[in-house]
């Protein structure tokens, strides 16, 4: 019986850590006539994986601790699918909004304490605009507090075989101990679409009404890209700028990572060339 393709990936990254961690170089493209975009640099890592197989396609320091940023949100939505899947919420269930979480930096929705907001509208909140305040009320309804939340999304991390990555906090704003790597950035979105098929639509919505006004997102690769349905971007000034791009074209699944971008345009040009280039090599189911 074979392994799911997520089930690979998780069960070679010890092996692919021991040999690759050091690796400070990025795998040359020429094989598929590009030049290799991403350099590594302090804040730089890229993988593409075969969607299908689990195959790493290219990697180029992809071990290396990163800063996620708002990549953090795609755990903090992993769990939201894993509380709807359980019936313990619904697309109905209202959140509320502490002091908390209306009292975080933006990006945000800028909704008051006091107020609630239903998880559907969250979830779009979350992918479409990356809103901080959104994301700590979710993981306070569902955590209790955002710190006892933040350690419920390393321990299911680790569960996944995510072994770079430490959360402490929901959203990705500035924390020096909140680290990963672009590898785990991987596995975690195979993961999303792995166990949450029917909570996976999400991730390609591109705007969403919210008080009577439309929130359009930022994800510009979804309209470059044939097949792109998600993930998320993120970007704090430590990180620099960072995307996961998943593809499911014409039977064919990759999901490419690009963090430490030094402009969105920049970090966006990448990704697509990495798709561009690899997508060819991907099994198709």
């Amino acid at each position: 019986m074979s392994l799911h393709p997520v089930l690979k990936f998780a069960a070679a990254f010890g092996l692919i850590l021991s040999v690759a961690s050091g690796c400070t170089t990025a795998t040359s493209l020429d094989s598929v006539g590009a030049i290799a975009p991403v350099p590594v640099t302090e804040k730089s890592a890229a993988i593409v994986v075969d969607g299908s197989t689990g195959a790493v396609l290219y990697q180029a320091g992809a071990d290396l601790p990163r800063i996620p940023a708002s990549l953090t949100k795609m755990m903090t939505l992993y769990l939201t699918f894993e509380a709807m899947q359980s019936g313990r919420i619904s697309k109905d269930t209202q959140i509320p909004i502490s002091a908390h979480a209306a009292s975080q930096a933006p990006s945000k929705l800028g909704l008051k304490p006091g107020r609630t907001i239903d998880v559907d509208t969250a979830i779009k909140a979350l992918v479409v605009k990356s809103a901080n305040d959104i994301a700590v009320a979710l993981a306070e309804y569902l955590g209790g507090t955002e710190e006892q939340f933040a350690a419920q999304m390393t321990a299911k991390g680790r569960a996944l075989g995510m072994r770079g990555t430490v959360f402490h906090n929901a959203s990705g704003l500035p924390d020096p101990q909140q680290i990963t790597t672009a590898r785990d950035m991987a596995l975690l979105g195979l993961s999303l679409r792995k166990h949450y098929p029917q909570q996976y639509y999400y991730f390609v919505t591109q705007d969403f009404m919210f008080d009577g006004k439309v929130i359009h997102g930022h994800n510009r690769v979804l309209a470059q890209l044939n097949g792109a349905d998600g993930i998320k971007t993120g970007y704090v000034r430590a990180s620099g700028f960072n995307i996961v791009t998943s593809i499911n074209d014409d039977g064919r699944q990759l999901v490419a990572v690009v963090m430490g971008g030094e402009t969105a345009k920049l970090r966006d040009a990448q990704v697509v060339s990495l798709v561009n280039a690899y997508l060819p090599q991907v099994a198709q189911r």
